[in-house]
C-alpha cells in the first residue's frame, strides 16, 4: 500500500489500512443521483446501515445535501436535521466507523458528537472555520477536489494538467490543514471524480493516480455509478454495477486505500478474488 498510514482512529473505532477498504454510501437525501429518496426514514437507514456492514463495509458515510451535478445548496438546520438522528440511531449498533460527508463545520461537529469519527469533505474544509472544527474533533478527515461547485462544475471544466493540478491542490490543502492543527495521520485525499471532470478527465485523472499516492497520504476514491461509468458502458444509473466494481478493483490493484461505493458485497467479493489472483501471480 502506498501510503504512510496503517491506522486511522475514527473517533475510536480503527480502520486499519492493511487492505483496500471498503466505504459503503448512506445518501439520507431525496436528491442524490443514485439513491435519492431511498433512506429517508430513520429505520430504513439504520437498516440499510447493518446491511452494508454485513455486507461488508468498513465505514459507513452518511450524507444529508447531494453533491450530484445541478444540486442546490441545503440549508444548514434542514442536514442536520437528516443526518444527525440518523448517525444517533446507527453508531450505537454499528462495529464499524460512521463518517458523515459535509463542507459545513458546524454539521462537522454536531455530526461527531452524535457518534460520526470521520469527516467527508467534498470542499476539502474551504468553508469558514472547517479547519478549526477538524483540528478540534481530532478526527480523521478526507479532502476532496472539486472544480467550483455541484451547480456548475460540469459546465466546460478546464484545466493545465488534470493530474498534475489536482495533485498539487490536494497536497497544498493538506499542507494548510496541518499548518493549522490538522495532523498528516488524519488525512485522507480524494481526486474527486466526476466533480468538475469530463470523461477523459477522468480517465487521464484515474491514469494519474500513481503519483498522487506517491504524495504520501492515504487515497480515497469514488467512481461508484457516476456517469463516467455510464458513458463507458451505455448503462443507465442502477445497471452500472459492473462497471463501477471493475474500476474500484483497479483503483485498489494501484494502491488506493478506501473505495466509496454504492454496491458493497459485489466490490467485496470481487476484491476479494482480485487480490488472491493478484497476489498469487508471481
Amino acid at each position: 500500500m502506498n501510503s504512510t498510514v496503517s491506522v486511522l482512529n475514527c473517533a475510536g473505532r480503527k480502520l486499519a489500512l492493511d487492505r483496500p477498504r471498503i466505504m459503503g454510501i448512506l445518501n439520507v437525501t431525496p436528491d442524490s443521483f443514485s439513491d435519492g429518496g431511498r433512506w429517508l426514514g430513520k429505520s430504513d437507514a439504520v437498516q440499510h446501515a447493518l446491511s452494508m456492514q454485513k455486507a461488508g463495509a468498513d465505514i459507513i458515510d452518511i450524507g444529508g445535501e447531494s453533491t450530484r451535478p445541478g444540486a442546490r445548496a441545503v440549508p444548514l438546520q434542514q442536514e442536520l436535521d437528516r443526518v444527525i438522528p440518523v448517525i444517533e440511531a446507527i453508531a450505537p449498533q454499528l462495529t464499524v466507523p460512521v463518517s458523515i460527508d459535509t463542507s459545513k463545520p458546524e454539521v462537522m461537529r454536531e455530526a461527531v458528537a452524535a457518534g460520526a469519527g470521520m469527516i467527508n469533505d467534498v470542499c476539502a474544509l474551504r468553508q469558514e472555520g472547517a479547519v478549526r472544527a477538524v483540528a478540534d474533533l481530532g478526527v480523521p478527515v478526507c479532502l476532496m477536489h472539486m472544480l467550483g461547485d455541484p451547480r456548475v462544475m460540469q459546465v466546460d471544466p478546464v484545466y493545465d494538467d488534470v493530474s498534475s493540478d489536482i495533485r498539487d491542490f490536494l497536497i497544498e490543502r493538506a499542507a494548510h490543514c496541518e499548518s493549522n492543527g490538522v495532523l498528516k495521520m488524519n488525512i485522507v485525499l480524494d481526486p474527486g471524480f466526476g466533480f468538475g471532470k469530463t470523461l477523459q478527465q477522468n480517465l487521464d485523472l484515474f491514469k494519474g493516480l500513481p503519483a498522487l499516492l506517491a504524495a504520501g497520504y492515504p487515497v480515497l476514491i469514488g467512481v461508484s455509478r457516476k456517469a463516467m461509468i455510464g458513458q463507458l458502458t451505455g448503462r443507465e444509473t442502477p445497471d452500472r454495477v459492473s462497471g463501477s466494481v471493475s474500476a474500484a478493483v483497479l483503483a485498489a490493484l494501484m494502491g488506493v486505500a478506501i473505495l466509496r461505493v454504492h454496491d458493497v458485497a459485489e466490490t467485496g467479493d470481487a476484491l476479494k478474488v482480485a487480490t488472491a489472483l493478484w497476489d498469487n501471480r508471481a
